[in-house]
Formats: C-alpha cells, sequence, structure tokens
C-alpha cells in the first residue's frame, strides 16, 4: 500500500473542514484489479462491442488473448452494464497488448501497473469518460504472470555442443544457442508454432552435420524435457523427488506414442514425441497464453544465461534428466525397468495418465456459503464495484443482494492460507450470481477418498477419470542435488504417487 500524505499544517480551522466533507468522497475498496484476456485454448481474439443504449452495441475491433487491462463499469442511470443473468460488460484500459508487445518493456509495464493497482484504493470501479468498447467480464481472470522474454544476448554454439553427454544433448543445446531458437520467443504470441517452425529450420540448415533420423530425435527430446520441467514443480529443482517426477512425465509422453499413437492426444505418428508433449489438450502448459508467461518456449540452455537466476536452475534441471528422459524415449523395455527399479513393466507402459492434486479444483467444505464471482457487480448506493474471479463469503440478504465478505487464501506447501477480509463494507453483491448450491466432490489434498489424514490443509477435486484406472507408485533411483540444485549429488531412492501422494498422481489403465 502507498503511504497517505501528510496534511499541510494550515491551522485547525481547515483541518476542521477537512473532517467534515461526506464519507462518500473518501477511498473506501480495493482498485479494480489487473486482470488478463485468458480463455484455455480459446481463439486467438475475441471481439469487443461499442456502448448501447442498454446493452453491448455494434462489434468494434477485438482484444488478443495475453492482453493485460483494468476493467471498469459502465454506470448508465444508476446501472452498471450486464447481461440478464448479472454477468457485467467492462470497459478497460489496456496495460500490454499481447499482439504488440515485444522485449522486456511489456514485462515492465504489466509490473507497474499491478503494484500501482494493488496499492490503491477508490470510492467505485466506475469507467472514465474516454471509454467507449467494451467485453464480457467472463473474458478476463486476475493472474499476476508478467510477460515472459528472454534477455537480450546469443549464446555459443560450439560451447553448448561440447557441454552435451550424447549426440541428442549435444544437438538440444546447439538449438537452444541457435538463432533459429533465438526467433521464438520474440514477440508474446504464436510461440507454440513458432518454436516448431524454429527446429524445422535449424534441422535443413544442420543436415550436413548430422543424419535426419538422429536430427528428428534431439526435437522430440526438446519437447518431452520442455513438457518435464515445466509440468513439474519448478520449485523441486534437482531434489530426487523433483527429477523421478520429470522422469515420470516423458514416462507419459512415451506411452501416448509407443504403443498407442491416438490423434486425439496429439499423436501423429508412432514415436510422435513431439506432437503429443506439445498437444494443448494433453498438457496444458503448451496453451497459449501459459506459453507468454513461462520459459517453456525459451532458449533456457543459452551458454550466456548460465549463472542469472531462473535460468540457472532450470540449465541444471535438464542437464540432471536429459539422460534419463533419452533412455526412457529410446532406451527400450530394458532401460524403462532400469529407471524405475521394483515397478513391472506392465504397469510402466500403461501409465500414461497424471495429475497434480494441489492444481485441482480448489473447494472450501470446512466454510460455510463460499462463493466463486466470475464476475459480478456490487452496490453501494450510487457506488458499483465489480467483483470478479474471486470468492466471497456470502452473509445476510439484503433487498436484491447479499451481504459479503472476501474469502482470499494462499497456497502453502500444505495447507491453504486462507484470510476472510471485509474490503467491501457496505456493499450488497447482485443476487443473481449467488447460488448457495454448496460444492461437491471434494476430498482432503485432492487424493483418493479412502485416504486417512491426522490433519487436513487443503480440499481438492479429483478428475472424473480417476476412479477408471489405478493410481501407482512409480520408484526411481536418482542422484539428489537438492532444490537449489547445489547439493552434494547422494544418491537417493524415492517414489512418486501411490494413492495418497498429495504432490503427484500417476495414474496407470486410463484409456
Amino acid at each position: 500500500m502507498h503511504a497517505s500524505p501528510r496534511p499541510p499544517l494550515f491551522g485547525l480551522a481547515l483541518l476542521a473542514v477537512a473532517f467534515l466533507l461526506p464519507q462518500a468522497a473518501q477511498a473506501a475498496i480495493p482498485a479494480a484489479p489487473v486482470m488478463t484476456l485468458y480463455k484455455f485454448n480459446g481463439p486467438l481474439t475475441v471481439p469487443t462491442y461499442r456502448i448501447g443504449a442498454n446493452g453491448p452495441g455494434a462489434r468494434a475491433g477485438t482484444l488478443t488473448q495475453g492482453t493485460a487491462v483494468i476493467p471498469c463499469l459502465v454506470v448508465r442511470n444508476g446501472r452498471a452494464l450486464t447481461d440478464a443473468k448479472g454477468t457485467p460488460y467492462v470497459g478497460f484500459e489496456v496495460v500490454v497488448d499481447s499482439s504488440r508487445a515485444s522485449g522486456q518493456s511489456a514485462t515492465r509495464d504489466f509490473e507497474r501497473a499491478l503494484a500501482a493497482q494493488q496499492g490503491k484504493r477508490v470510492q467505485n470501479h466506475h469507467c472514465g469518460p474516454g471509454v467507449s468498447r467494451v467485453v464480457s467480464v467472463r473474458d478476463f481472470y486476475q493472474l499476476e504472470k508478467s510477460p515472459f522474454f528472454d534477455p537480450p544476448g546469443r549464446g555459443d554454439q560450439n560451447a553448448a555442443e561440447r557441454a552435451g553427454k550424447s549426440t541428442l544433448d549435444k544437438i538440444v543445446r546447439s538449438f537452444h544457442n541457435s538463432p533459429q531458437c533465438a526467433s521464438v520467443n520474440k514477440r508474446m504470441t504464436g510461440r507454440r508454432a513458432k518454436l516448431a517452425s524454429a527446429w524445422d529450420s535449424f534441422i535443413a540448415r544442420n543436415k550436413g552435420q548430422w543424419d535426419d533420423t538422429t536430427l528428428a530425435r534431439a526435437k522430440h527430446l526438446d519437447y518431452a524435457m520442455r513438457t518435464a520441467i515445466f509440468e513439474g514443480h519448478l520449485d523441486r529443482g534437482c531434489s530426487a523427488y523433483g527429477a523421478c517426477e520429470r522422469n515420470t512425465v516423458v514416462l507419459s509422453v512415451r506411452n501416448r506414442a509407443v504403443g498407442q499413437c491416438l490423434r486425439r492426444q496429439g499423436c501423429r505418428f508412432p514415436g510422435d514425441f513431439q506432437g503429443v508433449a506439445s498437444d494443448v489438450s494433453q498438457y496444458n502448459i503448451w496453451d497459449a497464453y501459459l506459453t507468454m508467461i513461462s520459459g517453456l518456449t525459451a532458449c533456457y540452455l543459452r551458454t550466456d544465461l548460465e549463472n542469472r537466476d531462473f535460468y540457472d536452475r532450470v540449465q541444471a534441471m535438464y542437464t540432471q534428466s536429459v539422460g534419463d528422459a533419452e533412455r526412457i524415449l529410446y532406451g527400450g523395455d530394458a532401460a524403462l525397468q532400469d529407471l524405475f527399479p521394483g515397478n513391472s513393466l506392465s504397469e510402466l507402459t500403461a501409465m500414461r495418465h497424471y495429475y497434480h492434486p494441489p492444481a485441482m479444483g480448489k473447494c472450501f467444505p470446512q466454510h460455510n456459503r463460499i462463493e466463486y464471482m466470475s464476475g459480478a457487480v456490487a452496490e453501494n448506493g450510487p457506488d458499483h464495484a465489480l467483483i470478479a474471479n474471486t470468492r466471497i463469503q456470502v452473509g445476510e440478504r439484503v433487498g436484491s443482494g447479499y451481504r459479503f465478505k472476501e474469502f482470499r487464501f494462499e497456497m502453502e506447501d500444505r495447507v491453504d492460507d486462507i484470510r476472510i477480509e471485509d474490503n467491501y463494507p457496505g456493499f450488497i453483491v447482485d443476487a443473481r450470481k449467488v447460488r448457495l448450491g454448496g460444492g461437491g466432490g471434494c476430498t482432503a489434498y485432492g487424493v483418493s477418498p479412502g485416504c486417512s489424514f491426522r490433519k487436513v490443509g487443503r480440499y481438492r477435486r479429483t478428475p472424473g477419470w480417476l476412479s477408471a484406472g489405478r493410481p501407482v507408485a512409480l520408484n526411481c533411483r536418482i542422484e539428489d542435488q537438492g532444490e537449489s540444485c547445489r547439493g552434494g549429488g547422494r544418491t537417493r531412492s524415492v517414489s512418486v504417487g501411490g494413492a495418497c501422494d498429495v504432490d503427484m498422481m500417476p495414474v496407470t489403465g486410463v484409456h
């Protein structure tokens, strides 16, 4: 929060006048948040509309996925502009236009706006006079990840090749330090397609140095490694559990392209690890917006970035796991049984699905009357507030709405740190957006209902396909280098999964 300026010492008379100002003139509620246009695996653009007399008017332009805005409420004759169910059509001020943004200036613009809005309190969320277009608030989410761009610079391809432990590893490192890779993350949009084109160009340029099969295998290995690193929890670093988790992800990629090759899972031909690993429906980290805020399509193995924060850890994670990944993809059954000791070959080759329980649908059965607001209007006399992409605790009914408090939480290690905050005193949220239906399908930590815990720190929903398969614990014996990736490297036996693993759940036998 910004500190309030100290009033000038102009005498008691003026201070007395200040205290007599109407209460309505004092800032009372949090400013509207920075929100991002995002629909998972949705169309690149959504239409915007002119403000009509009683609703949205004629179509007037578009916004591109990943665009960040500050929304506002259009209020006419004392009523906010909504659809028949109470969902607001919001005006907006563009913070970052993803269709035009390039370079780290976009990152700085986003971070400045985010900090400014988080530290501001206002009287209401009404639009100013310059706002002329609206869009449904359902298309926006309050996401605090800033646009991601690699720092300027260039790696050394020759040095990168020398660092590789195998031919495929050498090629992957060479690609990351190539001009072809450098073109992928220059703009926010289209990164998945640009990475594929960059690999095609790199392969065409290097056919004289390596044969076609070897180059293709290196490309598939790169995709599998990108997916394994960013599907896992980056903070686990080079711990034995983190490395075993990456091996589990690579195994799922392998099994969706070997022995079974389904087009609906991204597989175009047997052994198509690239197609499977980068299919958005299978690994949602490849969604267009998510590639804008992560290093998934970055040249993260650039030699000139090896000592920078984030890059040094991701490079170490890659180095720790790439040998195992190559063996999982291309080493055959013997390699699988060696890398996952104690697991049967049949359960290893049938493991195609997994989920991360902490990332599943949030639910709070230990609290009453909790509602998720995708978008609603709250009123306090003439003032209107946008309540969007947040949870509330619903209070008593008042006329056409309910009193409410914000229900906020931070996800700690094994607990949801919950806060209930009265940030909108006096405001009444539109009853049309309140269901009071309760939530079902919750289990402790989002794992099997049969698991028993002495104390439960969070609840999550489980995927619909969980009962179609069998949770399995995958065993690894891995050199543990610690979460910082600077550990001594003691070899440890570790398991990922099993019916009650609250962090990752591999499931075998799901079709």
